[in-house]
């Protein structure tokens, strides 16, 4: 909230009316109508934009900072872009420039011929500037030179100011034109430096995020991976879904995809948090219960609130590729397809419930027999909580093995499948899927 600013501060505008018209609502203007009588037909035509209301409006306010004011401040045209007059506080220091530099001030006019407190005697010729840039750094600053020192005007431009004025060529018109440019061109630099931070914040959030997605370790596998991610937040490429896959010295592959409940920059970094542990705890030899209560623990130290959960699935499949053990943790169960057979989901009676909801919670590993030749697909909720059509009906998880069949019978395999299987349930759903989505596909092609 604006402080109130000091009446002895106020210098009167045009015909002695006070420069904050705000203090003296029904106060009359030529061509202007009041409360009580016709419109003054004798005196010069309005503005366009100076109504009644305009009036009465907040208008431009300019704070003149200057140890002996010689500068026009009581001309007639001294009127901001909306025709309101701008209302004039003056300082003779930068002390009592301190007490009336309020919120509302637009444009401040310095003397550059002031010293900063404290300083007299020994400042460079621009360190008042300085010091007024610190203390207004969104405020339009006017340096005033005497003719002089025109030079030290337009390297004051170059420290910072929007413009410089000469003293003795200063009139009321030419001040009231400087005042609008600087502000405008104060609202550009700001609006550009905005702009920029944002773009600089953007691009480092990016190699960020680019550089927390998982790079699957399988060297020396004969397991083909491919994977698709698409955060739920706009313009983001992290959201609250994670996954990740490494193989073991001996040659058993673990593959792991979660959902952090929610998904915005808060979910996505722990969703990083939990992926790296489980790497960490999977390469120290930990699986099943053990490791699923060992990230609970982390999920619990980490998240913000305790309303947070995460669900997770994991599989562990074996150096001969033929069989694998399946943990989940409140997640969506895998979809297998052997050859010459039917897409089906692996069984999810037995898992347990989603990490972060209870503190003693328990995880089976269930056995899975896979085969010679397969395809394993890992994914969040976010793909099978589609819609199909326009009701209310969600495409499922029968719903997306009936899909992936007919992508699998068209013949489509590995990165294919995955961009064939999105696309339809974008258009499925009638346009882009509102949730992050993972989507992990392990393939094993016959011995």
């Amino acid at each position: 909230m604006p402080v109130p600013i000091p009446r002895q501060g106020e210098v009167p505008a045009a015909g002695g009316v006070p420069a904050d018209l705000s203090a003296r609502p029904t106060a009359r203007r030529p061509g202007v109508p009041s409360q009580a009588g016709p419109v003054d037909a004798t005196g010069p035509a309005p503005a366009p934009a100076a109504t009644g209301d305009a009036l009465n409006a907040p208008g431009m306010t300019l704070l003149v900072i200057e140890d002996h004011p010689a500068v026009p401040l009581t001309d007639p045209e001294m009127l901001d872009a909306g025709g309101r007059r701008v209302r004039i506080r003056t300082a003779r220091n930068l002390t009592e420039a301190e007490r009336l530099l309020t919120d509302d001030v637009h444009c401040i006019l310095l003397d550059l011929a002031l010293a900063v407190p404290g300083k007299e005697g020994a400042n460079d010729e621009l360190d008042t500037l300085r010091h007024v840039l610190r203390l207004a750094p969104r405020t339009a600053v006017l340096a005033l030179t005497a003719q002089a020192d025109a030079e030290r005007g337009a390297e004051a431009v170059r420290v910072g100011a929007q413009d410089y004025l000469v003293r003795d060529e200063l009139d009321g018109r030419v001040l009231n034109r400087a005042i609008r440019y600087a502000v405008e061109r104060k609202r550009a630099d700001l609006a550009h430096t905005q702009l920029t931070e944002s773009r600089l914040h953007g691009q480092e959030n990016a190699r960020l995020e680019r550089g927390l997605l998982p790079r699957p370790l399988l060297e020396g596998s004969d397991l083909r991976f491919a994977a698709r991610y698409r955060p739920g937040r706009s313009r983001a490429l992290l959201g609250g879904d994670f996954y990740d896959t490494v193989r073991m010295p001996d040659g058993t592959v673990h593959a792991m995809i979660g959902d952090v409940c929610g998904h915005g920059p808060d979910e996505a970094a722990l969703g990083v948090e939990l992926r790296i542990a489980w790497r960490a705890l999977t390469f120290a030899g930990l699986c099943g219960d053990e490791l699923l209560g060992t990230l609970q623990k982390v999920l619990e130290n980490e998240r913000a609130n305790e309303e947070i959960f995460a669900t997770l699935c994991l599989v562990d499949i074996a150096p001969d590729g033929r069989r694998a053990g399946l943990c989940l943790a409140g997640h969506p169960a895998p979809l297998v397809a052997r050859t010459g057979r039917w897409p089906r989901l692996l069984p999810y009676e037995d898992g347990g419930p989603a990490l972060g909801l209870l503190p003693r919670a328990r995880w089976p590993r269930q056995p899975v027999e896979l085969g010679g030749a397969w395809s394993l697909m890992m994914y969040t909720d976010g793909l099978i909580e589609g819609r199909v059509g326009q009701g209310n009906q969600r495409l499922g998880q029968e719903g997306m093995a009936e899909l992936v069949g007919r992508q699998l019978a068209a013949g489509l395999r590995g990165e294919e499948l995955l961009d064939a299987t999105l696309t339809e349930a974008r258009s499925l759903n009638g346009g882009e899927l509102n949730d992050d989505v993972a989507v992990l596909l392990l393939d094993r092609g016959r011995p």
